[in-house]
């Protein structure tokens, strides 16, 4: 039993320990005893350190040694995280903080602490996480985010090697060193334009070409894994059979024939473009640009048609116009009386323009102006 002189008992101190805290006391700077809320006395040679229970118990010293205080362990909670593990704190129900790997050490009874792990050496993350959490700011940059639009689909390769087939939606990939690539490809219908392609005809004439298709990708394998650049393949397949076919025919045919052409072009290029996993919907020539030269003989050759074709059509209304008179006249010779009507009719037509008739001559005028108008030559 230790004695202490008078002098030593007037050095105790007092000490209160207040709710929500700890204290820890040590003697001659080694670790002796812990201490929890009410009044204690210490004495001269003892030090007391106070925790907030609200905190991560953080000691000076290596908490190894602490923890062979079994009533000091019974008050903690113990999270041990190895190497590529994190660790989700929540208190009372919502997220504090991300724990790295290490020793931690969290006071019992004031909170409810719940603490998730996470092994970032994987790629999915299986962790009962919610997406809120994982998007805020401490927690993202440990995150790979990838977004698949509603009108894509997309393909997801580990280290080079294919996983599976992204729909649309927000992926999310831990952060490691594995390598992750997303391939997207989109699934609308698109248009594919061949501008301006020079091509010989059969006959030897030099034109140039506009031509247009329609696709849409519907295998996404075939055309981001098996192929390289799916759009450049397409683009220099139709220009290959659009020279082919064309290059087969006269300048005339094609011409004449230009939607049979597409056609073929449509068949030979549709069966080809399923190995790049398009699906070619639609095709056609949207201009034949011709060489100046044979563009101004063509001209001529329009003028002079359509010269023709106005003089058989004049030729045609004169013949007409012929014919009706010819009628005309048959009926006059065998009918006296339409002769008279006819008569009467010119001579009205040149009333219409004369005002005044000044009639100067013998009875002879008169007779002949009855002769006119009457149709037995009597008044």
């Amino acid at each position: 039993m230790q004695i202490f002189k008078k002098t030593d008992l007037l050095m105790f101190k007092k000490v209160r320990i207040n709710a929500g805290f700890v204290g820890l006391v040590f003697r001659k700077s080694n670790y002796n005893r812990v201490i929890t809320e009410g009044s204690y006395w210490l004495r001269p040679d003892e030090q007391l350190n106070i925790f907030d229970m609200a905190k991560a118990f953080s000691p000076a010293i290596d908490l190894n040694v602490l923890l062979k205080d079994k009533q000091l362990a019974e008050l903690l909670t113990i999270v041990e995280i190895s190497d590529n593990e994190i660790v989700f704190q929540f208190v009372n129900g919502n997220f504090k903080s991300i724990w790295y790997p290490g020793r931690y050490a969290f006071w019992k009874g004031l909170n409810n602490y719940e603490f998730k792990k996470a092994d970032l050496s994987k790629i999915e993350i299986t962790e009962d996480i919610m997406v809120n959490i994982l998007v805020k700011p401490e927690v993202i940059s440990l995150i790979r985010v990838y977004s698949v639009e509603s009108y894509e689909k997309a393909i997801l390769l580990v280290d080079g090697k294919f996983i599976k087939k992204l729909d649309k939606g927000l992926y999310y990939f831990w952060k490691n060193p594995i390598p992750i690539v997303v391939l997207k490809a989109d699934l609308r219908q698109q248009q594919i334009e061949i501008s301006g392609q020079e091509i010989l005809t059969k006959d030897k004439t030099n034109i140039r070409i506009n031509f247009y298709g329609r696709y849409k990708v519907v295998d996404i394998e075939k055309a981001l894994i098996e192929n390289k650049d799916y759009e450049k393949q397409l683009y220099v397949l139709l220009q290959l059979v659009l020279r082919e076919f064309i290059g087969s025919f006269s300048l005339d045919e094609i011409l004449e024939k230009k939607g049979s052409i597409t056609e073929n072009v449509l068949l030979i290029a549709k069966a080809k473009a399923q190995c790049l996993g398009i699906e070619l919907s639609d095709c056609g020539i949207r201009d034949i640009i011709l060489p100046g030269d044979i563009k101004e003989i063509m001209n001529q050759v329009l003028i002079a048609e359509k010269r023709a074709q106005a003089n058989i059509i004049t030729r045609r209304e004169e013949t007409a116009s012929t014919r009706s008179l010819l009628n005309t006249a048959k009926l006059m010779e065998e009918n006296a009386m339409l002769f008279k009507l006819k008569e009467m009719e010119y001579v009205e037509k040149i009333a219409d323009k004369i005002n005044n008739i000044s009639i100067t001559g013998n009875a002879q005028v008169l007779d002949q102006l009855k002769s006119i108008f009457s149709t037995s030559g009597k008044l």
